[in-house]
């Protein structure tokens, strides 16, 4: 099974758009999704120094459009993508990137939202100053103390042996004054401390933008940075990508999740290397790459044959799975033959540590449940086939 990741902001350095804009078309394209952006992502991609595309509201979008673009020389048509790629993941705003990738968004509405989001999350970190920093190594537990001692948030768990601390500028140099034994507290070249309370008025904006958007259920498996669940409605991608400004980034059990869907291969889009170092680590026995350039994209689409599962198109379905969001025992909710409407709880999947709804997200009509009370059942496994409504097919 194929991964395809997008990292998130940090990531970027100066140039690295740079060779890409080589490519066909390749610069057409970013022009557009910068004037949709309202910046010149072009320029920024190329020749902005450092302390430019650090700033929050350039380097959310510039990450997304290039994101985007590089797709497109991964596959000659997005179709194709929707056909090979088993499963799609980003980190924080690159999350956004995964999303349009897998048709929840277009890209004009990407790049609308991850405008948004940048200003929004730039003007909450303008109201004080906070920040980030990697804790590398230590002792979980001290690290978790240290933290807390601290009034630190645990914004990102990214793996065993680093989290991102985030909170006020005050706090994080604290922690650097006073790290764990045995750890190293490395700050990031971010403005704030995002995914934490600080974001709150970032979420209200955004919140009130994603009532008037329209939406595509994934047509590409969606884990989500939340909790590494698999999520299968567009509505709930969308909620997501909204409160995910402030909440924390679960990447550590967004890697879980690829392992047990049986991911083989893992291909990062640029700006590509950070997520590939954390798969390195975190999914032994997983092939993956960094398309850090075009000199890659040979590797990229021998990867694409090797590890890809081409599915055959079909006409639009006469019935719909409903699938489990984790790996965990499965309990059915509402019995056979019975009516669902779109988002009803339907089935409940117990993790050993909390229990997770499975929620429809078409309405229709039970045909079958397709796993038993008490089976044990992993991400993305069909659990019920419903026969949807005229209204909802």
């Amino acid at each position: 099974m194929l991964a395809i990741v997008a990292p998130g902001q940090g990531s970027q350095t100066p140039g690295f758009l740079s060779p890409w804009l080589e490519l066909p078309g390749f610069r057409d394209r970013t022009e557009w999704l910068g004037a949709v952006a309202g910046m010149d992502l072009v320029e920024h991609g190329t020749n902005s120094d450092a302390a430019t595309i650090k700033d929050t509201a350039v380097a959310q979008p510039l990450l997304v459009a290039s994101g985007l673009v590089s797709l497109l020389a991964l596959f000659d048509h997005p179709a194709d993508g929707f056909a090979t790629v088993g499963v799609g993941a980003g980190h924080s705003v690159g999350e956004i990137t995964a999303a349009s990738a897998a048709g929840v968004l277009s890209a004009e509405q990407a790049m609308v939202f991850v405008r948004e989001r940048g200003r929004g999350m730039a003007e909450a970190s303008a109201a004080s100053e906070t920040g980030m920093a990697a804790v590398l190594g230590g002792d979980p537990d001290e690290v978790a103390s240290a933290l807390e001692a601290h009034g630190l948030t645990a914004a990102n768990m990214n793996g065993p042996g680093q989290v991102v601390a985030a909170g006020t500028a005050d706090e994080v140099q604290a922690l650097r004054d006073a790290p764990p034994a045995k750890a190293r507290v490395v700050p990031l070249p971010v403005a704030g401390a995002f995914h934490t309370e600080h974001m709150a008025s970032a979420v209200t904006r955004l919140g009130g933008y994603a009532r008037a958007i329209s939406v595509h259920d994934p047509r590409t498996p969606l884990v989500s940075n939340a909790d590494g669940c698999v999520v299968a409605s567009g509505r709930e991608v969308l909620s997501r990508l909204v409160n995910q400004v402030r909440s924390p980034v679960r990447w550590d059990l967004c890697m879980k999740t690829l392992a047990d869907l049986g991911v083989t291969g893992l291909i990062e889009i640029p700006p590509a290397g950070t997520l590939t170092g954390l798969a390195k680590r975190g999914l032994p026995g997983v092939e993956t790459l960094a398309l850090k350039s075009p000199d890659d994209l040979d590797e990229a689409h021998r990867m694409i044959r090797e590890h890809g599962s081409p599915v055959e198109p079909t006409d639009a379905p006469t019935w719909r799975l409903v699938v489990s969001p984790v790996k965990g025992t499965f309990t059915a909710d509402i019995g056979a033959e019975s009516d669902v409407r779109p988002g009803q709880v339907v089935a409940t999947v117990n993790t050993l540590r909390e229990s997770h709804d499975v929620k429809a997200p078409h309405g229709g009509h039970v045909i079958e449940w397709l796993a038993e009370p008490g089976d044990p059942v992993g991400p993305g496994q069909p659990l019920l086939r419903l026969h949807p409504h005229e209204d909802s097919a």
